[in-house]
């Protein structure tokens, strides 16, 4: 295997972020226009979406945001959708564990799902041709991850501000941004049909539960049919 130097730098990273970049700011104004109609003040806004980061949890929550507030399914919801960064985090591991931990843990902060796959996907293809501490450098990670940041927060907050102006902002089409960049993500790294076998029996599963139990327990059941769908067919193919 012919083995190359890793010259990925910050501006890199931003460079293959720019165009999902342009895709969560639609949708970061939905989230906001949601929670300015659920209650929600600007800055409670602010402060949820700067430190949970993780717009599908945010988009759960603004869901069932009603006085008296359930804080404790709140707290269930968001731990049930953000799990799924514990096996994105994984991914990661090969090709970050020589890295000081301090380091590393404070950086995955910034670790949202677009950012993940842009770095993933690079990650990857740098694993072919290079030895796996290698692979991914601090630098392409931040800048594939930070920008999405302050584009979450910032258009989340204007969504807030100018949806009593606007109106139901749905109507718009801006809701679509979020299950368009999804498909992207997971055309980016499609392997065959077989290998996508978890996620199609999760999302059937999630759906099946949606339309047939009332709440939110359809998150969890796609969680873990996925989860154990994955364990039972890469048992198979051992």
């Amino acid at each position: 295997m012919e083995t190359r130097q890793n010259t990925d730098s910050f501006s890199d990273g931003v460079r293959d972020a720019v165009p999902l970049l342009i895709a969560i700011a639609p949708y970061a104004l939905v989230l906001g226009a949601q929670a300015s109609r659920s209650g929600l003040s600007v800055s409670e806004l602010g402060l949820m979406t700067a430190l949970n980061f993780a717009g599908g949890s945010e988009f759960a929550a603004i869901q069932i945001w009603k006085n008296p507030l359930p804080i404790l399914t709140i707290i269930l919801i968001t731990f049930l959708i953000n799990s799924r960064h514990i096996i994105m985090g994984a991914a990661l591991t090969p090709y970050i564990k020589h890295l000081p931990r301090r380091r590393v843990l404070s950086a995955l902060f910034l670790m949202a799902d677009e950012g993940w796959a842009v770095t993933y996907a690079k990650t990857l293809r740098n694993a072919a041709t290079m030895p796996a501490d290698k692979a991914l450098t601090m630098g392409y990670f931040l800048g594939a991850c930070f920008p999405f940041y302050p584009v979450w927060v910032g258009f989340s907050i204007m969504g807030a501000l100018i949806g009593p102006v606007l109106g139901n902002v749905d109507v718009y089409g801006f809701a679509i941004a979020f299950p368009a960049t999804f498909i992207v993500l997971l055309r980016g790294m499609w392997k065959g049909f077989s290998a996508a076998l978890p996620w199609l029996i999760s999302l059937a599963v999630a759906g099946l539960v949606y339309h047939l139990i009332p709440g939110h327990s359809y998150v969890l059941a796609g969680t873990f049919s996925g989860l154990l769908a994955a364990w039972f067919l890469g048992g198979q193919r051992s």
